[in-house]
């Protein structure tokens, strides 16, 4: 099948284009980029006005939950809330129960993503056998059997000795080792980020300096082992400080922000919300500046919504004993245009390098350009759609997320895979007719 797609602005970091631009499909492959391109025969399609053609989005940190715990996710809903988000390719945790440590796990993830038949899935393998920290994952079966990258996420790597290991033997497949940057000992039983707000509400304190101090850690590890190693879901600003300063002495340092740490502080914890719990938890002012300032100047190098999907009866219970995490896969493009690109402190060409030029570059997964020859994994963003988050209408099997309600600048129209539509906004005046 050949279509050609016209009368958009393209916007492709890694090829230099920013404007109006047509695209040539043929066969699931970008075939030709360029300004009036004549139809010869393909099925033409006119993207709605106003709309920006850009590189498939990757979501390189989320939790599909299976195997194990389907109540709250499956590897179906997962990938149709990722479609409909705007995301061609999410990169799943091992979190799973059981652990994604062995290939047997993994090949299951590939075969249930390859029978939904919506966004690719990557695996990401275990660090450790169980994500216990004693002994590590044979990371060549994992990587044999399909896996992008090793992470014991949820759980820091336990020891200094157990993640200069990892950095080592993972190097040796051309892996990132993920890491979940947390000091347990200080962390304790914190619930919330340990500062004025919590110590008000009577919630227990979770310092910034229990992720700052593992962030060191793994960066000294790097630099010592010369592995690549990539900070998930960072919130505080001295981990910030030690990023900018590993990539300044050479150090293979990568780090993600979640839209929830960019656009959220720890005021909300005011009435005791479960959809404000997340680990690491909401920080303050100064810190939530900081991953803006991290984002804004290319410090930070990827935006992952770390989806976090639980039962409603999970996390209908008191604070304290409610799990960490929120869904973001369908409210994370609305929040980088509305907060982040709209304003004025990213253009639109910074936000897809985050959501897709570096995901793809980090992961050694395809994608994150339209070059010729490439996967035509396409997202089609609606810069001035006027959105309001409604859960009820999310693809995830859970709604636990705090922006429910909320009225933001900025959606997706569409979603294409491999050339195939698999994502249509019927809220975008004109998407249907990208139908094919």
């Amino acid at each position: 099948m050949e279509i050609l797609l016209t009368g958009g602005r393209l916007v492709d970091p890694a090829n230099g284009i920013d404007g109006p631009c047509d695209l040539r499909i043929v066969d699931g492959l970008v075939a030709e980029v360029g300004e009036g391109l004549a139809a010869r025969g393909a099925t033409v399609r006119e993207v709605p006005a106003g709309t920006i053609v850009c590189p498939g989005l990757i979501d390189m940190h989320v939790h599909l939950r299976e195997p194990g715990q389907e109540h709250k996710e499956t590897i179906a809903s997962g990938v149709a809330a990722a479609v409909a988000g705007g995301f061609t390719a999410v990169a799943c945790m091992p979190n799973t129960e059981p652990v994604n440590d062995h290939a047997g796990i993994t090949q299951l993830i590939v075969a249930r993503a390859q029978e939904a038949g919506l966004a690719r899935v990557y695996p990401i393998g275990a660090v450790s056998r169980g994500s216990k920290g004693e002994l590590l994952a044979e990371l060549g079966e994992l990587k044999a059997a399909g896996c992008v990258a090793v992470s014991d996420d949820g759980r820091p790597v336990a020891t200094a000795l157990l993640m200069r290991r990892a950095l080592e033997y993972a190097s040796v497949f051309g892996m990132p080792v993920i890491d979940h940057c947390e000091d347990p000992t200080l962390k304790g039983d914190g619930v919330a980020h340990e500062g004025f707000h919590a110590s008000r509400l009577g919630l227990r304190g979770l310092p910034a300096a229990a992720e700052e101090i593992m962030v060191e850690r793994d960066i000294v590890l790097a630099g010592l082992t010369g592995g690549a190693v990539h900070i998930a879901h960072m919130s505080a600003r001295g981990s910030l400080r030690a990023v900018r300063a590993g990539k300044a002495r050479g150090i293979r340092v990568t780090a993600e922000v979640t839209p929830h740490h960019f656009a959220l502080t720890d005021e909300r914890l005011e009435g005791y919300d479960t959809n404000v719990k997340m680990n690491p938890p909401l920080r303050e002012e100064a810190d939530r500046a900081a991953m803006v300032e991290g984002i804004a100047d290319g410090s930070v190098d990827v935006i992952a919504t770390d989806h976090a999907p639980h039962h409603y009866d999970e996390k209908n219970v008191e604070f304290d004993r409610a799990p960490f995490g929120i869904v973001g896969l369908e409210t994370a493009v609305p929040l980088v245009l509305d907060r982040l690109v709209h304003p004025g402190t990213i253009t639109l060409a910074r936000a897809v390098e985050l959501l897709s030029v570096n995901p793809a570059r980090i992961l050694g997964v395809a994608g994150g350009s339209l070059s010729a020859g490439a996967p035509a994994d396409i997202t089609i963003l609606a810069p001035d759609l006027e959105t309001t988050v409604d859960p009820a209408r999310f693809r995830s099997k859970s709604r636990n997320t705090p922006f429910g309600g909320w009225r933001l600048k900025g959606g997706v129209a569409a979603t294409i895979v491999g050339g195939v539509v698999k994502y249509v906004n019927p809220d975008v005046v004109g998407a249907d007719a990208l139908k094919w």
